[in-house]
């Protein structure tokens, strides 16, 4: 099973403390607000001719046309966490509406999370906030519409696509989805069939935005000629920085906004993860050869620099990690996932953690330096991101 290290004792105690600051500072309905100290430690930084970097002072971004939340909400492990434990569904739906309460307004799903489960449970905790959020879903896997059955292989041709949203709409208990993705690109269908059936649900006012997630980069192209896309989701932290080469080239190009799935490298980065770590049966984990215990003792360096830097801007680990995406490019959008309330009050937090210029260069320097070992993904999962769809 996955231990907990004495560092994550020590987080804990951090955000409990953060916590209670927490509750004194300004928050408002339209999204995360910085506290007061840290607009004030802007303010005073640009006079003084050195700009501080706001990871989002504002608390708002735009994913190509579509404002959110700075730092959004995953919610795939609310039906089944990484360790294999089944949390508890009010304390979900707890967690999401908290969420919402502290200014988080951009909350991520699947069919495939659960399957279908956890789309249930966003659709019943937004409930009474509906219209004041962003929800997303996403289609291409091959599960069934029925069952939720979890079967073999890829599926995005349009009659599919339409009937998996009418389920989607029936389980987020809404009559649109704001955000639209192909959890992965079909092989045996071409991008431009997936765009006119996507088109012809936002022509119905079932979909409002659409994009890709772990797609090829011509893919990427071809999609957003047939229909604009509004957002790219692929993984992307500290400890997977492949976007970097040529997907976030190509976003910036196109307009098009980025959202990383796993932030905070499922865990890896928060510190949680040491060398003493034994991961459950069932635990996805256990099969990336980054986290096998030969390698992971090699890339518990990154962990290492990153407490430093905590320290050093006198923050948690996840905030760091988080605020170093949110300095990248102003239309990166986070989307940390989490089973607890501390954890979810830690990680919006993130966006009053600023670098000065020269900070993040340091930063970055440092990262550099270090080469993760290992890969990410099994090589059955590996194979299904960077797919090009093939011609029409």
């Amino acid at each position: 099973m996955t231990t907990h290290t004495a560092f994550d004792e020590q987080r804990r105690r951090f955000i409990s403390t953060s916590m209670v600051i927490a509750s004194g500072a300004a928050v408002s309905g339209s999204g995360l607000v910085g506290s007061a100290h840290a607009q004030a430690a802007a303010g005073s930084a640009t006079s003084a001719g050195s700009p501080l970097l706001s990871a989002q002072q504002s608390g708002r971004r735009k994913l190509g046309q579509l404002e959110v939340s700075s730092i959004g909400l995953g919610v795939q492990n609310m039906a089944r966490t990484y360790q294999t434990t089944i949390p508890a569904r009010p304390e979900m739906i707890n967690i999401i509406r908290t969420a919402y309460e502290r200014g988080v307004t951009f909350f991520d799903t699947a069919e495939a999370y659960g399957p279908h489960e956890c789309e249930r449970i966003l659709g019943e905790a937004i409930v009474p906030f509906r219209d004041k959020v962003v929800i997303t879903s996403k289609f291409g896997f091959n599960i069934d519409l029925q069952t939720g059955e979890r079967r073999p292989g890829l599926i995005s041709r349009p009659d599919h696509i339409k009937r998996a949203v009418d389920g989607m709409l029936k389980r987020l208990r809404t009559d649109r989805i704001d955000l639209l993705y192909q959890h992965r690109v079909d092989p045996q269908v071409p991008i431009e069939d997936v765009a006119g059936a996507v088109k012809d649900l936002m022509g119905q006012g079932k979909v409002l935005h659409w994009g890709l997630s772990e797609m090829g980069l011509q893919t990427l192209r071809r999609a957003h000629a047939e229909l604009p896309v509004t957002a790219v989701q692929s993984e992307y932290s500290m400890l997977w920085r492949g976007p970097e080469k040529e997907v976030l080239p190509v976003c910036q190009e196109l307009g098009i906004g980025f959202v990383p799935w796993s932030p905070l490298g499922v865990g890896f980065l928060t510190g949680a993860i040491d060398e003493m770590t034994r991961f459950a049966d069932g635990d996805f984990r256990k099969t990336e050869t980054r986290f096998s215990s030969e390698i992971r003792a090699h890339n518990l360096a990154l962990v290492r620099l990153v407490k430093s830097w905590a320290e050093r801007k006198q923050t948690t680990p996840a905030r760091l990690a988080l605020a170093w995406l949110l300095a990248q490019k102003p239309w990166i959008v986070p989307i940390p996932g989490t089973t607890q309330v501390a954890h979810l009050f830690d990680n919006i937090g993130a966006p009053e953690v600023m670098f000065s210029a020269d900070e993040l260069q340091a930063l970055n320097a440092a990262l550099a330096a270090i080469a993760i070992e290992g890969e990410r993904l099994p090589p059955a999962v590996a194979v299904l991101s960077g797919v090009e769809a093939p011609l029409k």
